[in-house]
């Protein structure tokens, strides 16, 4: 890549080395990295969990110091000057420090005032920022009873109370569904166009990196590559394919694929399975079996196939271990494991969940989407007993959830929304804790830690403190302390928030094996590619249900011949709008 002249520079790092100790360990955040980012583009900072991209983000901030290197911002030294680095720039973090009692208009005061923006300034800019972000009826509302993408949208308004040069944004769509997605992609890029900013983003999302101007690849506090996201995916070319055999469901079809000499990956991708292969050749198709001839073609590469495929060239990349599971006995498959008949549930006048119906049976794996605040979340506590519902009926697994809510629990796994483990408390600990309150005892406690250990590659992390863990690992460690007691039936809600694609990979894989041996699972997710696992799925609006079916059914129902192969993003999207445009017309 040719450099660019300094005054096109936006940020230079230059041999930058940044090092953390924890748990007795030493961490090479950064190592020797060198990197120049031009000014007036949006460029996309991807990489796995633990390459680096916070730590970048911060040292960009000028919040933390390197170890060696130099590292200059607008021109600026942000070892000698770091104050005239943050009077320059805007950096909303991972988690904004949003304060939630206070209203919309309170939050951007407090932050102009932190900024020195003047008095007289402010209504405009007020105006100007809500107009932007669409929050401009909510000036009242308190920042806690926003939605996830509401708050997205007011932490990035707080940063840009003060115009920036230089706007640094840390993974600002996790846990954003994908109508707010857009909405933060368009302010961006009006920023760009309209004030001359420079942006640098950071996220887990691979479709929002091949909308970047640039992409930089960071593994293990190295630059892999930096240049177009086409650059990156060019080079596969012949390549990828995409697979369907009739008669064996995606979700073997995909398995038996990943499994196949030759195969770089292998993906669920609307009604087909995507493989992308070492050589430019299709893969052997002759030992699948199906009811009728393999179906198999090409298709072009995407920025995702080169990131996976660069990763797994790495000599660190690894595939997950077996899980040995055992197989769930219990009701016949077409005996709904899980039945919800009308439920509701308020806080107070607000009903946030309004009479939702559904069933799932034993081995499913039922999707539950939604807008922010569509009541998923809300829906999910009720099922596992943690939450009672106002009115309605809920059964899992045989048992009234009003009556016998505990004997309910006892066949549940939960994984949390939120990291729910204790991070102050080392890997083994957390296992041992869970273990306990699952009722296991001597040797069937030990024999089940050592699975987990094994199982989740956790082993070689079991001293740490599960805080200081890279996020991809602090989600293997939650789900096997979930499955801990061996459950039948599992809740995941948004597990696979903000973890990289390779981690997220790797969690589908024991998600489609523990299916396979008659687990049921009810999943939550904004990733609209994961609902493409999903055997049928919910999707929620304003806690009332919008649409029920199977992932092809919900895509058939956008098809036009503009749009002959619609996307799950394409569907849930025309969903929401076609909810809004039926309430802006009642009106």
């Amino acid at each position: 890549m040719e450099a660019p002249a300094n005054g096109d520079c936006a940020l230079t790092m230059e041999g930058v080395r940044k090092a953390f100790h924890a748990s007795g360990r030493t961490i090479q955040a950064l190592d020797e990295l060198t990197l120049m980012i031009r000014s007036g583009r949006v460029t996309g900072l991807i990489g796995p969990d633990g390459a680096g991209k916070t730590t970048l983000m911060r040292l960009a901030a000028a919040l933390l110091r390197p170890d060696s290197g130099s590292i200059r911002l607008l021109g600026i030294d942000a070892a000698a000057a770091p104050l005239a680095v943050q009077s320059a720039i805007g950096y909303m973090p991972q988690r904004f420090g949003l304060y939630e009692d206070l209203s919309v208009r309170e939050n951007l005061d407090l932050y102009a005032d932190l900024q020195g923006v003047p008095v007289p300034e402010r209504p405009e800019r007020y105006r100007e920022l809500l107009r932007m972000v669409g929050l401009t009826p909510f000036t009242r509302r308190l920042a806690g009873q926003l939605s996830g993408g509401m708050k997205q949208k007011l932490g990035l308004a707080c940063t840009l109370v003060r115009p920036p040069r230089l706007l640094l944004l840390d993974e600002p769509t996790v846990g954003v569904d994908p109508v707010s997605r857009r909405e933060l992609w368009a302010i961006v890029y009006r920023l760009v166009r309209d004030k001359g900013m420079s942006v640098l983003l950071s996220t887990a999302y691979l479709d929002e990196a091949e909308r970047c101007d640039e992409v930089i690849l960071l593994h293990q506090g190295r630059l892999l590559g930096q240049g177009t996201p086409e650059s990156f995916s060019q080079p596969l070319t012949g390549h990828s394919f995409q697979v369907n055999v009739p008669g064996v469901s995606k979700r073997r079809l995909q398995t038996w694929l990943a499994g196949l000499p030759g195969v770089v990956d292998a993906i669920i991708a609307g009604e087909r399975v995507r493989v992308v292969m070492h050589q430019a050749e299709a893969p052997d198709l002759s030992g699948i079996g199906g009811e009728g001839p393999p179906e198999i073609g090409p298709t072009p590469p995407t920025f995702e196939d080169a990131f996976i495929t660069r990763l797994r060239e790495e000599p660190s990349a690894d595939s997950p271990q077996p899980l040995s599971l055992p197989s769930v006995s219990g009701s016949a498959a077409d005996d709904p494991v899980i039945r919800v008949d009308g439920i509701q549930r308020f806080f107070g006048d607000f009903a946030a969940v309004k009479g939702i119906s559904f069933e799932v049976h034993r081995g499913e794996v039922f999707g539950l989407l939604g807008a922010n605040g569509a009541g998923k979340t809300t829906t999910f506590r009720m099922l596992c007993g943690l939450l009672p519902a106002s009115a309605g009926h809920l059964q899992v697994a045989g048992h009234d959830l009003r009556h016998a809510a505990a004997k309910a629990r006892a066949r549940i796994g939960y994984m949390a929304q939120r990291f729910s483990l204790y991070v102050n408390l080392r890997v083994d600990q957390n296992l041992e804790f869970f273990a306990s309150a699952y009722g296991l005892r001597g040797t069937r406690r030990r024999e089940r830690i050592r699975w987990a250990l094994d199982g989740f590659d956790l082993a070689p992390y079991a001293d740490m403190a599960s805080g200081d863990l890279p996020l991809g690992y602090q989600q293997r460690l939650a789900m096997a302390a979930a499955l801990m007691h061996e459950p039948d039936i599992l809740f995941l809600d948004e597990p696979t928030s903000g973890v990289d694609p390779l981690a997220r990979r790797e969690f589908w894989q024991r998600i489609n094996l523990l299916a396979e041996h008659g687990v049921t699972v009810l999943v939550t997710t904004h990733f609209m590619d994961e609902a493409n696992y999903c055997d049928r799925l919910l999707i929620m609006a304003d806690g009332d249900t919008l649409a029920q079916g199977t992932p092809a059914e919900m895509k058939a129902r956008f098809c036009t011949p503009d749009l002959p192969d619609p996307t799950m993003e394409d569907a849930f999207i025309g969903l929401i709008e076609t909810r809004a445009q039926g309430a802006g017309s009642e009106a």
